[in-house]
Protein backbone atom coordinates (compact mmCIF):
# COMPACT_ATOMS: atom_id res chain seq x y z
CA UNK A 1 0.00 0.00 0.00
CA UNK A 2 2.69 2.13 -0.84
CA UNK A 3 2.12 5.52 -2.79
CA UNK A 4 1.22 4.97 -6.18
CA UNK A 5 0.18 7.27 -8.90
CA UNK A 6 -3.58 7.59 -9.32
CA UNK A 7 -5.30 6.48 -12.27
CA UNK A 8 -6.66 9.45 -14.87
CA UNK A 9 -10.02 10.64 -15.27
CA UNK A 10 -13.42 8.07 -14.91
CA UNK A 11 -15.60 10.48 -16.34
CA UNK A 12 -16.03 13.52 -19.24
CA UNK A 13 -18.54 15.60 -17.19
CA UNK A 14 -15.53 17.93 -16.40
CA UNK A 15 -11.96 17.98 -17.99
CA UNK A 16 -9.77 16.33 -15.58
CA UNK A 17 -7.46 14.84 -17.58
CA UNK A 18 -4.40 17.35 -17.08
CA UNK A 19 -4.50 16.71 -13.46
CA UNK A 20 -1.91 14.53 -11.81
CA UNK A 21 -3.71 12.17 -9.43
CA UNK A 22 -1.74 10.43 -6.37
CA UNK A 23 -3.21 8.25 -3.33
CA UNK A 24 -0.60 7.50 -0.33
CA UNK A 25 -1.29 6.80 3.77
CA UNK A 26 -1.07 10.31 5.96
CA UNK A 27 2.08 9.91 7.40
CA UNK A 28 3.48 13.62 7.86
CA UNK A 29 2.13 15.94 9.63
CA UNK A 30 0.67 18.58 6.85
CA UNK A 31 -0.74 15.12 5.34
CA UNK A 32 -2.77 14.67 8.30
CA UNK A 33 -3.77 17.93 8.27
CA UNK A 34 -5.27 18.09 4.85
CA UNK A 35 -6.81 14.85 5.30
CA UNK A 36 -8.91 16.36 8.23
CA UNK A 37 -9.31 19.50 6.02
CA UNK A 38 -10.81 17.63 3.27
CA UNK A 39 -13.30 15.97 5.87
CA UNK A 40 -14.52 19.35 7.27
CA UNK A 41 -15.29 20.28 4.14
CA UNK A 42 -17.21 17.95 2.43
CA UNK A 43 -18.95 17.12 5.75
CA UNK A 44 -19.59 19.34 7.73
CA UNK A 45 -19.25 22.38 5.36
CA UNK A 46 -20.90 21.07 2.22
CA UNK A 47 -22.87 17.83 3.35
CA UNK A 48 -23.85 19.40 6.97
CA UNK A 49 -23.73 15.91 9.10
CA UNK A 50 -21.54 17.12 11.31
CA UNK A 51 -22.32 21.13 13.49
CA UNK A 52 -18.43 21.89 13.64
CA UNK A 53 -16.19 18.54 13.24
CA UNK A 54 -16.38 15.32 12.01
CA UNK A 55 -13.30 14.43 13.94
CA UNK A 56 -13.80 11.76 16.67
CA UNK A 57 -11.84 9.32 18.93
CA UNK A 58 -11.19 6.94 16.26
CA UNK A 59 -8.91 9.50 14.46
CA UNK A 60 -6.29 9.67 17.98
CA UNK A 61 -6.41 5.02 18.05
CA UNK A 62 -2.86 3.97 16.98
CA UNK A 63 -4.43 1.59 14.97
CA UNK A 64 -6.27 4.21 12.08
CA UNK A 65 -4.80 5.04 9.15
CA UNK A 66 -5.89 7.87 7.78
CA UNK A 67 -5.68 7.73 3.46
CA UNK A 68 -5.20 11.01 1.50
CA UNK A 69 -5.45 12.17 -2.37
CA UNK A 70 -3.85 14.63 -4.06
CA UNK A 71 -4.49 16.61 -7.51
CA UNK A 72 -1.67 18.44 -8.89
CA UNK A 73 -0.14 18.33 -5.27
CA UNK A 74 -3.51 19.95 -3.11
CA UNK A 75 -5.23 17.08 -0.81
CA UNK A 76 -8.80 16.65 -2.31
CA UNK A 77 -9.77 13.60 -0.84
CA UNK A 78 -9.40 11.64 2.25
CA UNK A 79 -10.63 8.00 3.89
CA UNK A 80 -9.84 6.35 6.94
CA UNK A 81 -9.29 2.64 7.66
CA UNK A 82 -8.72 0.63 10.86
CA UNK A 83 -9.11 -3.08 12.62
CA UNK A 84 -12.43 -3.94 14.25
CA UNK A 85 -12.84 -7.09 16.61
CA UNK A 86 -9.33 -8.40 15.76
CA UNK A 87 -6.83 -8.25 12.85
CA UNK A 88 -8.87 -9.34 10.44
CA UNK A 89 -12.18 -7.24 10.20
CA UNK A 90 -11.77 -3.62 9.29
CA UNK A 91 -13.57 -0.76 8.92
CA UNK A 92 -13.68 2.09 6.47
CA UNK A 93 -15.25 5.10 6.53
CA UNK A 94 -15.04 8.80 5.96
CA UNK A 95 -14.58 8.83 2.37
CA UNK A 96 -14.35 12.36 1.28
CA UNK A 97 -13.39 13.96 -2.04
CA UNK A 98 -13.66 17.49 -3.26
CA UNK A 99 -16.93 18.01 -5.55
CA UNK A 100 -14.77 19.92 -8.24
CA UNK A 101 -12.66 16.44 -8.30
CA UNK A 102 -15.70 13.62 -7.82
CA UNK A 103 -15.52 13.24 -11.78
CA UNK A 104 -12.10 12.24 -11.81
CA UNK A 105 -10.78 8.42 -10.71
CA UNK A 106 -9.98 9.59 -7.08
CA UNK A 107 -12.89 8.11 -4.98
CA UNK A 108 -11.93 5.02 -6.99
CA UNK A 109 -8.16 5.03 -6.27
CA UNK A 110 -8.65 5.84 -2.85
CA UNK A 111 -11.45 2.96 -1.64
CA UNK A 112 -8.67 0.48 -4.19
CA UNK A 113 -5.66 1.98 -1.75
CA UNK A 114 -7.66 1.42 1.73
CA UNK A 115 -9.26 -2.09 0.60
CA UNK A 116 -5.34 -3.07 -0.35
CA UNK A 117 -3.86 -1.44 2.34
CA UNK A 118 -5.86 -3.74 4.98
CA UNK A 119 -5.89 -6.87 2.87
CA UNK A 120 -2.26 -6.11 2.89
CA UNK A 121 -2.09 -6.29 6.82
CA UNK A 122 -3.97 -9.15 7.35
CA UNK A 123 -7.82 -8.33 6.78
CA UNK A 124 -9.89 -10.85 5.61
CA UNK A 125 -13.24 -8.43 5.22
CA UNK A 126 -14.03 -5.04 5.62
CA UNK A 127 -17.23 -2.90 6.49
CA UNK A 128 -18.70 0.48 5.58
CA UNK A 129 -21.91 2.13 6.45
CA UNK A 130 -22.12 4.10 2.82
CA UNK A 131 -24.34 7.14 2.09
CA UNK A 132 -27.06 5.19 0.33
CA UNK A 133 -26.49 7.74 -2.70
CA UNK A 134 -23.37 6.21 -2.94
CA UNK A 135 -23.54 2.59 -2.71
CA UNK A 136 -23.71 2.10 -6.11
CA UNK A 137 -20.69 3.06 -6.29
CA UNK A 138 -19.09 0.60 -3.70
CA UNK A 139 -21.17 -2.25 -5.20
CA UNK A 140 -19.36 -1.11 -8.96
CA UNK A 141 -15.60 -1.60 -7.09
CA UNK A 142 -17.20 -4.91 -5.40
CA UNK A 143 -18.49 -4.42 -2.34
CA UNK A 144 -22.44 -6.18 -0.93
CA UNK A 145 -24.89 -4.54 0.90
CA UNK A 146 -25.27 -6.07 4.67
CA UNK A 147 -28.22 -5.60 6.34
CA UNK A 148 -30.93 -2.78 6.43
CA UNK A 149 -30.26 0.51 5.73
CA UNK A 150 -29.50 2.47 8.77
CA UNK A 151 -29.52 6.27 9.83
CA UNK A 152 -26.55 7.83 10.94
CA UNK A 153 -26.07 11.44 11.61
CA UNK A 154 -29.85 11.70 10.33
CA UNK A 155 -28.64 10.68 6.98
CA UNK A 156 -29.21 6.67 5.68
CA UNK A 157 -26.54 4.71 5.24
CA UNK A 158 -26.20 1.41 3.31
CA UNK A 159 -24.00 -1.36 5.60
CA UNK A 160 -21.65 -2.99 3.14
CA UNK A 161 -18.66 -5.71 3.49
CA UNK A 162 -15.53 -6.58 0.32
CA UNK A 163 -14.08 -9.92 1.04
CA UNK A 164 -10.38 -8.92 1.40
CA UNK A 165 -9.06 -12.77 0.86
CA UNK A 166 -9.11 -12.76 -3.37
CA UNK A 167 -6.99 -9.44 -3.20
CA UNK A 168 -4.05 -11.24 -1.00
CA UNK A 169 -1.56 -12.94 -3.68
Amino acid sequence: AADRPATKLMSAAVDLSHVNLRVRAAKLAHEREGHFAVRHEVFVREQKLFPLTDVDERDDHPSTIHLVGEADGRMVGAVRIYPIDGPDRWQGDRLAVHREHRASRLGVDLVQLAVGTAAALGGTVMEAHVQVANARFFEYLGWRSNGPTEIYVGTPHQPMTIDLTSLVQ
